[in-house]
């Protein structure tokens, strides 16, 4: 069936509370930030809290929760909008994104990269509050998440980068509270990349017709008919990943319970899997919210 006719499928969904009570003029910079879509937003902050827990052996201090939860708003936010630009011709031609700011005509494309100027330079803000070594660890991470959206003509595996970016959160967590980055936390990173490469790829099945027509690459398209399989083996890594690196920096048996609960999720969406369901396979992608929200838990747990 041609997506074409499903328009239940865009992203964008009229009506809702970015129409009814935002102002015309801020409607597609709210959209082009993702804040109507705060998926994206979730996936990437409890992984870093995650490992703010972790770091601070318990509760962080109220100021490294602050800078974190902003950074990680900002930075998902810029990287979204940096797609957005990078997408802006393709957008138009699938059926979950041709309502987008820039495809709609809402906003031009001078006006985006203003807006993706003044999301960076908040965000760069942030680092004022930091320590110079996280400061390192946070620029080294610009050229991910200027090459992201770019990935997917020339690579399978945009999923694996996006992961790499927008987990990288955790490693600045360590670097800030515990002035390094051990082996387990780096493991735990690892754990969350391979987490993502997983339920990313439930999520690009949703565009995988319109993404061959238009010869662009993700895991899906690589996967295919195997999707399921390989989709398993990547929360297997995740838990593998995270359960070890648990264990290497310190975290008491609890942790292993909540990882425990992680695993029992996250076989229960492997096995709900239908990749010629599109519906389905977003609201899967969706349920990786409480995965996030488990993963956070368990690090709690793991301090006591």
């Amino acid at each position: 069936m041609n997506t074409l006719s499903r328009p239940d499928l865009s992203d964008i969904k009229k009506g809702d509370w970015v129409d009814r009570r935002l102002p015309k003029a801020w409607r597609p910079y709210t959209r082009l930030a993702r804040l109507d879509r705060p998926v994206g937003i979730w996936l990437t902050l409890f992984p870093c809290w995650a490992a703010l827990v972790q770091a601070s052996h318990g509760i962080p201090e109220l100021r490294h929760l602050i800078v974190f939860t902003l950074g990680a708003l900002l930075m998902r936010s810029a990287g979204s909008t940096v797609n957005d630009i990078a997408d802006r011709k393709f957008d138009g031609h699938v059926e979950r994104t041709r309502f987008r700011p820039l495809v709609s005509g809402q906003i031009n494309v001078p006006q985006a990269i203003l807006f993706l100027l003044a999301q960076l330079v908040l965000a760069a803000s942030l680092l004022l509050f930091l320590s110079p070594f996280t400061l390192l660890v946070a620029i080294c991470v610009l050229p991910l998440v200027l090459i992201y959206p770019l990935c997917k003509r020339f690579t399978y595996w945009p999923q694996a980068v996006l992961g790499a970016a927008f987990n990288w959160g955790m490693l600045m967590a360590w670097s800030e509270i515990a002035g390094k980055i051990p082996a387990g936390a780096f493991l735990t990173w690892v754990g969350a990349i391979a987490w993502q490469i997983g339920y990313d790829t439930v999520y690009a099945y949703v565009d995988m017709k319109d993404d061959t027509r238009l010869g662009l690459k993700s895991t899906a398209i690589l996967f295919g008919e195997r999707g399921k399989s390989f989709i398993g083996l990547f929360y297997i890594v995740s838990v593998a990943a995270w359960t070890l690196g648990g264990w290497m920096i310190g975290m008491t048996m609890p942790y292993a319970f909540g990882i425990l609960i992680v695993a029992a999720h996250l076989a229960w969406q492997t096995w709900r899997i239908d990749l010629s369901r599109p519906h389905l396979s977003y609201s899967l992608f969706l349920a990786n919210i409480f995965t996030g929200v488990l993963l956070a838990f368990a690090a709690f747990i793991g301090t006591l």
